[in-house]
């Protein structure tokens, strides 16, 4: 009503909407009951949630017992988390010696101590303190872990196990293969034959055969096709087949964000005189990694998550100790709690770097 008009004869004041149609209630009506279908369908959602929701609380929070040091301990009928948490060593550091585990946490304290400043957008030497977390910190985290020099006792990896293993596969494996997959991406666009036909084959026998079957391969078949009294570690094996499987899925997500670049844009940069690196790295990558965030993402976590087949070959990651420990004579029948506990642990991980990945989308969304 305009102001002309809103003092006019039988003229009324403009009025509030239905209260059925904001708020709380307008919600629900229009996306729970808008239909008898959605209607029907609330209802049936409601009493599943009834029936799974109240006794998943009680087992996991009311009758749980969380205090304790054996299984006595654990005797109200909900979950026993004490076996949590007189696991919770072994669940972190595996077999790893308990008066050394002090290197496991300096290792990771020191890793998330050099990524804060990455994303501090006023810090001005991220170039260099990439270069340091690349080249430096690997070599530091190596002696640290394995020890054998500058006074450290030596921990075989065979010993080392739990969530920083895990983290140690995922960690080098996410960081190794972003690289190579993108030059790999770009080696099978490429106008070379011999570089596409080796990037294509590569790509191809990595995504051919599951990860399974190529750490059975780093663990048993490579060894013997070593010349005699060469050997190297078999979590070193695991690392590098982990590495080159994700590898060829990251070169193909990449592949999918350089088809969807025009072909305007490379000939913008070919009249701009621009070399191939030039416009690969300053026109053509940023876009098109831009696009492919959700896909290099979903690689991320699918490799996280794969870190638990490393049990095949005898290291025992977060999964896998957890699975041994639930075996312990003092403790059978509480492996429900182990499985939940490992659950949660890889959901924080996992919708961590999803929520992150949502929020550089966000960031990098400024041309629409």
């Amino acid at each position: 009503m305009t102001a002309e008009t809103q003092y006019l004869p039988g003229a009324h004041p403009n009025l509030p909407p239905p209260a059925s149609t904001i708020g709380v209630v307008g919600w629900m009506r229009a996306n729970l009951f808008s239909n008898t279908t959605n209607t029907l369908l609330t209802i049936i959602a409601f009493y599943i949630i009834y029936l799974l929701v109240p006794p998943a609380i009680s087992w996991t929070l009311i009758n749980a017992d969380f205090s304790g040091d054996s299984r006595e301990a654990c005797d109200s009928g909900g979950a026993c988390w004490v076996f949590i948490s007189v696991r919770m060593g072994q669940f972190m550091y595996g077999f790893y010696p308990a008066e050394e585990r002090w290197r496991v946490d300096i290792t990771f304290i020191l890793l998330v101590a050099l990524m804060i400043p990455m994303f501090i957008d006023s810090f001005r030497h991220k170039a260099w303190l990439g270069a340091i977390i690349l080249f430096v910190y690997p070599v530091i985290g190596f002696y640290l872990l394995a020890g054998g020099s500058f006074g450290l006792v030596e921990v075989e990896t065979p010993r080392w196990g739990g969530l920083s293993l895990t983290l140690i596969i995922a960690i080098v494996g996410i960081v190794g293969s972003f690289p190579i997959g993108l030059l790999l991406a770009l080696g099978r666009r490429s106008d070379m034959p011999a570089v596409s036909a080796f990037c294509t084959g590569f790509i191809e026998l990595w995504r051919g055969v599951p990860l399974i079957t190529v750490l059975f391969m780093s663990s048993v078949m490579f060894p013997l096709f070593l010349p005699e009294g060469v050997n190297f570690d078999k979590l070193v094996r695991a690392l590098v087949g982990v590495m080159l499987f994700s590898a060829a899925y990251m070169a193909e997500t990449v592949r999918g964000g350089l088809q969807a670049i025009p072909k305007g844009q490379y000939e913008a940069a070919e009249a701009l005189g621009l070399t191939y690196w030039k416009t690969m790295v300053f026109i053509i990558l940023p876009q098109a990694l831009k696009h492919v965030i959700p896909g290099i993402v979903g690689n991320f976590i699918g490799l996280f998550k794969d870190t638990t087949l490393v049990l095949i070959i005898g290291l025992f990651d977060f999964l896998g100790i957890v699975q041994a420990a639930s075996t312990d004579p003092k403790w059978l029948g509480y492996s429900v709690e182990g499985y939940a506990f490992c659950a949660m642990v890889y959901w924080v991980f996992c919708f961590s770097m999803s929520q992150y990945s949502q929020s550089i989308e966000r960031k990098l969304h400024t041309g629409h």
